[in-house]
């Protein structure tokens, strides 16, 4: 086996502490140099003898570092992965890659110049819902698929705290950056890119500067329509999950446990995680020959967000074609710009 790759972060917020840390600890194929932290030294409680760098120079500047993990602030990761390519670091990006399909033209061209890897980390093709819907659409049970829905709702009438996502005039802000990035990249991972799209975007909070409602309709080729729809200000429980073709349905919920898991501390190698409880299974219905309905439960495939280190891994230590491809960023960033 190759050796590990010798990985730092830039930050150890949300991102950091849930998505990214606990999996470079645990998966072999990493070791976890250190992460920046200006004030408050938490993550070194959890990783005992990790750098605790006091800035992002600093953490760029440490020659054993190879694969740099740029989870700040989304209106400062054009900036970051940038810095970080030319000092000679291989670069995992988190979404949105950049506010601008021009940066996303710029971030891997220099990618390119400088023979360094730029990767940018879609989780969400890694939830468990995401992998069963795809798994009974691959399946061809359903036909030929005349719509998919996909959704991320939230009820959240306050304005957040993060002005970098709250304010206006801040690239890459709000919810359509936010969610958005991930209903597209998952839509992108099954379909590819779109023959047409259309975009509603709306404001509905008290004093929100940024849209906290968008719409996507997306046409492909067969007449096949996909909706992807998120909002701050939705109360009921909508399917994360819903695919109609000529045969039949698939519903599921969004109940990804990993997130959750995570934030509670399990870490990746806990023989539970990624498994949804019994009970959340999707619904799969069938129309036969005769015409009747025939309902069946599908049970959740279990999510797995270290397949994305996995890639990382391979694409880095062997030059393997990253997943998350150039062209899917900047079909992704194109729709968001919009």
């Amino acid at each position: 086996m190759a050796a590990p790759i010798v990985t730092g972060l830039m930050a150890y917020g949300m991102s950091g502490r849930i998505f990214h840390a606990p999996f470079i600890h645990t998966n072999p194929h990493f070791t976890l140099k250190g992460i920046v932290e200006r004030h408050e030294k938490k993550a070194s409680k959890l990783y005992p003898g990790i750098t605790e760098y006091n800035s992002i120079d600093e953490l760029l500047n440490d020659s054993e570092v190879e694969l740099v993990i740029v989870n700040t602030p989304s209106n400062l990761h054009f900036e970051h992965a940038m810095m970080a390519m030319k000092a000679g670091k291989h670069v995992l990006l988190e979404k949105p890659a950049a506010a601008t399909s021009e940066e996303v033209k710029t971030l891997f061209a220099t990618a390119k110049e400088l023979n360094r890897h730029l990767m940018v980390y879609q989780n969400r093709r890694y939830d468990s819902g995401f992998l069963s819907t795809k798994e009974v659409i691959e399946s061809g049970r359903l036909g030929q698929l005349i719509e998919v829905t996909f959704r991320m709702d939230r009820y959240k009438a306050a304005v957040g705290v993060k002005a970098f996502k709250e304010t206006k005039g801040v690239p890459a802000g709000g919810l359509v950056y936010d969610l958005g990035a991930h209903l597209l990249d998952n839509t992108i991972a099954l379909f590819g890119k779109p023959l047409s799209f259309h975009k509603t975007t709306g404001i509905y909070r008290e004093g929100s500067e940024v849209p906290d409602y968008f719409h996507y309709h997306l046409m492909y080729p067969n007449q096949l329509n996909v909706y992807l729809t998120s909002g701050l200000q939705i109360a009921g429980d909508t399917p994360g999950f819903w695919v109609n073709g000529t045969l039949g349905s698939f519903i599921k919920n969004r109940t990804d446990v990993q997130e959750a898991q995570l934030d509670g501390g399990m870490m990746p190698n806990d023989p539970a995680y990624g498994i949804e409880p019994e009970g959340n299974e999707g619904k799969l219905i069938i129309v036969e020959i005769d015409n009747k309905k025939c309902a069946e439960d599908v049970p959740s495939v279990k999510g797995d967000y270290n397949q994305i280190f996995e890639a990382v891994y391979h694409t880095v230590r062997e030059n393997a074609l990253y997943p998350v491809t150039e062209e899917h960023i900047a079909w992704q960033i194109e729709m968001l710009e919009a």
